[in-house]
């Protein structure tokens, strides 16, 4: 029967004390976690597997990478066992780590995929001590002559030189790690804004071409959410921008190329004068370190980590100069649409007025068309078209002319708005003006009650006696003349009921 092998060569058919990683809950019954040794010396290798019972091992996920280790090859262990007559195989695939140097490192929990089937790890610790002296696998039988010759306390040490190589000065750093010119920034598009002005901040990760084989992303899930807390202002409208990417674009920045990526990106409308500040961030990046003397087939990395802390930044908010009042901020240009070409009295038409360009839609309300003899205004009905900063925000109205001439849409609807490029105010006002044709529409007479023939006959058979005004406070009245009669019966008869013959 095959076995596994353990730390030190010695046979093992079982896992370990759960010390280490192992599986938080129970798996499927054909595929489980094999946990490493709790303990193990510097010269030691640490292992991770997991065993397949009575199948046929497909696809499977890499192992970990594990802080403080470095992977340094695969066993596979097949395992024959016959119950009953039948046969079954285990098959054991264990990664090998071999330690960086004496500590306690921390295993963190990690998942692994085989065969479809997830095997989830708790967190552990790995206490690396010091070396073994000797090899206990090559120790002389008891009856060896080197057993049964007396041992002198007070004879010297041997082969102090080589101890000395093993405990005394450090050997140099397997490991070096090379400098890379990555960092985070959170980015303004401008320095200042005004009250209701839009202001893009993100927050960007740079790194160049290079630094790609030595960084990666590490719990980015988990450290996402509070940054966007961060960023969040209490003073201004937000929108959010696009999604995080994970597909860099390239910027020139600092006189360098880089690969930007965008973890977080909004716009912000300021609804005070207050200035919207955004503090400093830090993002925890997987750094590796490389051997210096590389070999061939094996890992060369080492996985550790760095953060990233990004300087805060301010954005200083202007007040708007004196005006008509709260109106929406941006650069914004007219848009109009008329349904028809010609106009006749009484005919129906659509009129659309709106604004497009940057800024705040949600901000832009329906302006309200003043009253005009002889048209009669319907709706609006809104329709809203955003788009990266802005967009465009119409507003329909259905208009009815019941007079012929120019109806003055200039005269009865206009939107102020604060163009914060110019730095003031500026009125849109439809250059439309149509012209009605035809003659004055003459209402319909009303139709007359005794015309209808329903309420004709029932008006005829009426009564036309003329009531009193307080018929209905009189009634009151008696009414309560007559209940305070009946109480005074019924408290009388109660009365005489109660009384001895």
């Amino acid at each position: 029967m095959a076995l596994l092998l353990g730390l030190s060569g010695a046979p093992m058919t079982r896992a370990q004390p759960a010390t280490p990683p192992q599986s938080d809950r129970p798996g499927p019954a054909d595929v489980v976690l094999v946990p490493g040794p709790p303990t193990l010396p510097v010269t030691g290798v640490f292992t991770l597997g997991f065993r397949l019972r009575g199948g046929t091992l497909g696809q499977y996920s890499e192992f970990p990478e594990l802080e403080g280790f470095k992977k340094s090859g695969k066993t596979s262990t097949t395992t024959t066992r016959i119950v009953q007559g039948r046969r079954f195989t285990d098959l054991t695939i264990t990664q090998r780590y071999i330690p960086y140097g004496e500590g306690e490192y921390v295993i963190k929990p990690f998942q692994m995929t085989v065969n479809g089937v997830v095997l989830r790890s708790v967190a552990a610790t790995v206490r690396v001590g010091p070396a073994l002296v000797g090899n206990p696998a090559s120790t002389p039988p008891a009856n060896s002559p080197a057993l049964t010759k007396p041992a002198n306390p007070a004879a010297p040490l041997q082969a102090v030189g080589d101890l000395d190589k093993l405990f005394g000065k450090p050997k140099p750093a397997l490991y070096q790690e090379l400098p890379d010119h990555a960092f985070l920034a959170v980015m303004a598009d401008r320095p200042s804004v005004f009250v209701g002005e839009g202001v893009r901040v993100g927050l960007y990760f740079f790194l160049t071409p290079a630094d790609q084989a030595q960084l990666a992303f590490h719990d980015f899930d988990d450290q996402l959410p509070p940054l966007l807390r961060e960023l969040h202002q209490a003073t201004a409208w937000q929108e959010p921008g696009p999604e995080p990417s994970v597909t860099p674009d390239t910027v020139l920045s600092r006189g360098q190329r880089y690969l930007r990526f965008r973890l977080a990106e909004n716009i912000y409308y300021p609804l005070t004068a207050q200035p919207l500040h955004f503090p400093p961030l830090a993002l925890t990046m997987v750094k590796f370190k490389f051997l210096k003397r590389p070999e061939p087939g094996q890992d060369n990395r080492l996985a550790g980590y760095k953060t990233y802390i990004s300087t805060g930044t301010t954005v200083q908010v202007r007040p708007l100069p004196p005006g008509p009042g709260a109106v929406p901020v941006g650069t914004y240009r007219l848009y109009e649409a008329i349904s028809r070409t010609t106009f006749q009295v009484g005919q129906s038409f659509t009129y659309t007025f709106g604004v497009e360009g940057r800024g705040n839609l949600s901000a832009v309300l329906a302006p309200v068309m003043a009253a005009w003899p002889g048209l009669e205004v319907y709706g609006p009905e809104v329709r809203e078209e955003p788009g990266p900063g802005g967009g465009r925000k119409l507003f329909r109205y259905r208009l009815v002319a019941r007079q012929p001439g120019p109806v003055p849409l200039d005269s009865l609807l206009n939107l102020v708005v604060f163009n914060p490029t110019t730095a003031r105010y500026d009125t849109l006002r439809p250059g439309l003006r149509p012209a009605v044709r035809g003659r004055t529409a003459t209402p319909a007479p009303l139709p007359k009650p005794e015309d209808d023939p329903f309420y004709g006959p029932a008006l005829a058979a009426a009564d036309t006696t003329v009531q009193s005004l307080d018929v209905y406070r009189d009634v009151h009245r008696y009414a309560n003349w007559v209940l305070i009669a009946l109480l005074g019966v019924a408290g009388f008869g109660w009365w005489r009921a109660g009384r001895p013959d």
